[in-house]
């Protein structure tokens, strides 16, 4: 379970340590950060997956994306208002910690490039505003010493520690817009790079589910045994008659009747695939998933997410609430609750109404963000958030 995330330099987070439990609430007013916070998450979830340059472009690049205030903050408006002077190195950087292993990677500005044209002779690259990677370490327990550091890169050389102790210089140059994580493999004599890879991958992340007429979740579609829903939605049929053939079937019911009384979920295999209909108290017939409202439909996909038999180590949900009634906030509640119970969870939301009936558990930590002078802080946070993290030097 992540401890504490830390992210600096990245939009309106200048600098931000959270500690994290069991379950995890950020609200916060409109514009106050929530979002730019599951963003640098899920870009460093990105770099596990060797698609770190690409999360950042679908941002609008590398420039757009860092901390666009001051320095340092002061209360002379007269300072805040002046043109500003970056006299600190461009920077980047995304970490957790965790019991077992605890990860930082330092992105930075690159050295400019050049290529011969043979039309025009020297020109500057394309793509020479490309970020690349300064500094990524990985260690054992939550407190980066000297002596529990794994692995540690600078630039394109990495070294890692071996089973006696002592370092090894990894011959073969990464990689400089890519992580170490997916740059290098070695299950002797760089273990711990594949476990925290791994552990990465494992996170999931549901944000964007459609739900307008043309959506995927709304097509008849092949199915196959879906163990985990995808982001997009396609397989919710598949997703959900896996949950109910794998025992869940139990859980399955009781949460279509808590939001939908009386209702029935069946799935049908027809000739063209999977097909998701609802029977529904006082109507005629059943109704399938293209006739459905946005919030029935939104609350069967994240029945689908919750509910899965293969819970992941950290379950993200951006603005679940989103299309739902305000009645089935309850509901939706119980089941996030239940899958907190499986996994490590973070709800960004906007509903207080959401917020307050998961911080009846009492394993659930409210994470409150808000602006000031345009910066997003935590609510009420103190130094002694910040105990126990310290960024890794360039």
């Amino acid at each position: 379970m992540i401890q504490q995330l830390a992210i600096a330099g990245y939009r309106s987070i200048r600098s931000i340590i959270l500690k994290l439990g069991q379950l995890n609430v950020v609200t916060g007013a409109n514009g106050c950060g929530k979002s730019n916070l599951y963003r640098s998450l899920r870009m460093l979830a990105d770099a596990a997956h060797g698609e770190l340059v690409r999360s950042l472009a679908r941002d609008g690049g590398f420039s757009s994306v860092l901390w666009a205030g001051p320095e340092m903050i002061t209360e002379d408006a007269e300072a805040l208002s002046a043109p500003m002077k970056r006299k600190k190195p461009v920077s980047l950087r995304l970490g957790f910690t965790s019991h077992e292993y605890s990860y930082a990677l330092d992105l930075g500005g690159p050295v400019p490039r050049k290529y011969l044209d043979p039309a025009a002779g020297m020109q500057l690259s394309t793509f020479r505003n490309d970020p690349v990677m300064k500094r990524e370490c990985l260690w054992r327990g939550n407190r980066m010493l000297p002596s529990y550091l794994c692995a540690d890169r600078r630039n394109e050389m990495l070294r890692c520690r071996n089973a006696e102790g002592a370092w090894r210089e990894v011959g073969v140059p990464l990689s400089l817009q890519a992580s170490m994580l997916t740059e290098y493999s070695d299950p002797f004599e760089g273990p711990e790079l594949i476990v925290m890879r791994e552990i990465i991958r494992s996170w999931r992340f549901y944000d964007s589910f459609r739900t307008d007429p043309d959506a995927p979740a709304r097509r008849v579609n092949v199915g196959t045994w879906t163990p985990v829903l995808g982001n997009d939605g396609s397989d919710l049929a598949a997703a959900l008659q896996t949950i109910r053939e794998m025992g869940n079937g139990g859980p399955l019911v009781e949460a279509i009747d808590d939001a939908f009384p009386g209702s029935l979920l069946n799935i049908t295999n027809t000739h063209v695939g999977l097909q998701l209909t609802l029977e529904q108290p006082g109507m005629m017939r059943e109704l399938t998933a293209a006739e459905l409202s946005d919030g029935t439909l939104r609350y069967l996909l994240l029945v689908a997410a919750l509910l899965t038999p293969q819970p992941p180590k950290l379950l993200v949900l951006n603005e679940p609430e989103m299309s739902l009634h305000p009645d089935l906030i309850p509901a939706l509640a119980r089941l996030i609750l239940s899958a907190a119970g499986q996994s490590q969870v973070i709800v960004v939301t906007h509903s207080e109404k959401l917020a307050e009936h998961l911080a009846e558990w009492d394993l659930c930590r409210r994470i409150p963000l808000e602006k000031c002078s345009g910066e997003t802080i935590l609510q009420g946070g103190d130094l002694l958030d910040q105990v126990g993290w310290k960024w890794p030097s360039r």
